[in-house]
């Protein structure tokens, strides 16, 4: 009996070990939206976006990804205005976070947060979603607080 027990475990162990998004690797690319980004000059950034709206969706995020181009972002739909806390667990490329009013309006930015870190990175305040984008995108570009965001889920487009 113990046999059949280690040759039916022995069988289903690379079953086990197969690849799962956020477990051992990223998840595939989301549906992608434009985000336009309005800085106090009127500068327009664009960003193609993955949306994140699902909890499964939100929990994998970036993870395991090892690179992003410098017009790629990741939106958080929260759903409604909540305090987000976000990580960097097996996110392993370095990221700003942009925390965005219901209204369309960035509320706090936390950049360059560091891979892999399990420290939490909040929003400081209720924010409808949470934009990541590559490391250092925020300074690149002249990013503050107060600046519009554009784009369907604020009614801003």
């Amino acid at each position: 009996m113990k046999r059949r027990i280690f040759l039916l475990g022995s069988l289903l162990a690379p079953l086990a070990a197969r690849a799962q998004p956020g477990v051992n690797q990223p998840q595939p690319k989301l549906r992608i939206e434009d985000l336009t980004i309005v800085g106090r000059d009127g500068t327009r950034h664009l960003f193609h976006t993955e949306m994140a709206l699902d909890p499964n969706e939100q929990t994998v995020g970036m993870m395991f990804r090892t690179s992003m181009a410098p017009d790629d972002a990741m939106l958080f739909d929260w759903g409604q205005p909540r305090e987000s806390a976000m990580w960097m667990r097996n996110t392993l490329i370095p990221l700003d976070m942009i925390f965005i009013t219901a209204e369309g309006r960035i509320h706090h930015i936390h950049e360059r947060a560091v891979p892999q870190s399990l420290a939490t990175i909040s929003s400081r305040g209720p924010v409808r979603a949470t934009l990541e984008v590559q490391g250092g995108t925020a300074e690149r570009l002249n990013l503050r607080v107060g600046d519009r965001v554009i784009h369907r889920l604020f009614g801003t487009e």
